[in-house]
């Protein structure tokens, strides 16, 4: 890129820290190889009570935590933790909370069941991100989010969070991954959780012939959207789309100053 680009990478998991399918493997390659092609990177995942905090050097960031996150009107103590992604010069944020995420499982019970407060920890995670980002003062160019867990986010900072001056030139960027079994575990409630967080104005978009598509949502109120893998549907995404690439390649690093560059144009 042209000048040093500051991109914030936002996911549900990355190896070494929280291993469930292929984005964590995606984004630990994908994020290591912008960086070291001349961009400003900095990850925020949440701290899930699997990850082993003395491995792995976790430590709590005093100056970022402290905040709390409304939730359905109830409020939510935020801690921030930072570590050292190994072998590169990346610094890692995981946002972290008691209720939320100290249980020692992801997403799923000992029963393989779907939690259900997890369309909650998905509102408190996507809210922290961008509190966390406000108390950085580091303004992003790209945010780019991977997983269902942050599918929210663009609609967020499209929505409710439009005015916030830290974010008012980045581009937003979503990688498409499979998201049905949380399309499943969202939709009966999908509307009235929206409301009670002030996004009612958002569930149109990730409403597809009154099916909960939260692909379909998150694409629609990003500037780009990347099929993260090859087998995932683009029905329902809103181009510009980056088709599913099987291999790391400059394409990504194109495919965010094709989308810079049609923001200047606009200016």
């Amino acid at each position: 890129m042209a000048d040093k680009k500051r991109i914030l990478i936002v996911t549900q998991e990355m190896k070494p820290y929280t291993t469930l399918s292929q984005i964590s493997e995606i984004v630990r390659e994908y994020s290591q190889y912008i960086q070291e092609n001349g961009v400003e990177v900095r990850i925020l995942m949440p701290k899930f009570g699997t990850i082993n905090e003395r491995r792995h050097r976790l430590h709590e960031v005093v100056r970022l935590s402290g905040m709390n996150i409304n939730v359905d009107d109830d409020d939510y103590p935020l801690i921030i933790k930072v570590a050292s992604l190994p072998g590169t010069r990346m610094q890692v944020y995981f946002l972290d909370n008691e209720e939320f995420f100290k249980r020692k499982q992801v997403f799923k019970n000992e029963k393989d069941e779907f939690f259900e407060d997890n369309i909650d920890r998905t509102i408190f995670f996507c809210k922290g991100v961008i509190e966390t980002v406000k108390k950085f003062g580091w303004a992003p160019d790209i945010v780019h989010v991977h997983g269902w867990m942050t599918s929210l986010l663009p609609a967020m900072l499209k929505t409710t969070y439009q005015n916030e001056p830290i974010f008012q030139n980045a581009q937003l960027v979503y990688s498409a991954y499979h998201v049905e079994e949380a399309n499943k575990s969202f939709a009966p409630n999908f509307t009235e959780k929206m409301a009670a967080n002030n996004l009612s104005e958002v569930v149109d978009a990730y409403l597809k012939d009154g099916v909960l598509d939260l692909n379909a949502g998150a694409s629609k109120f990003s500037e780009g959207t990347i099929i993260g893998l090859e087998d995932v549907s683009v029905e329902n995404i809103t181009e510009p789309i980056l088709p599913y690439q099987s291999e790391l390649s400059n394409r990504y690093l194109e495919f965010y100053e094709e989308l810079l560059g049609a923001t200047e144009e606009n200016v």
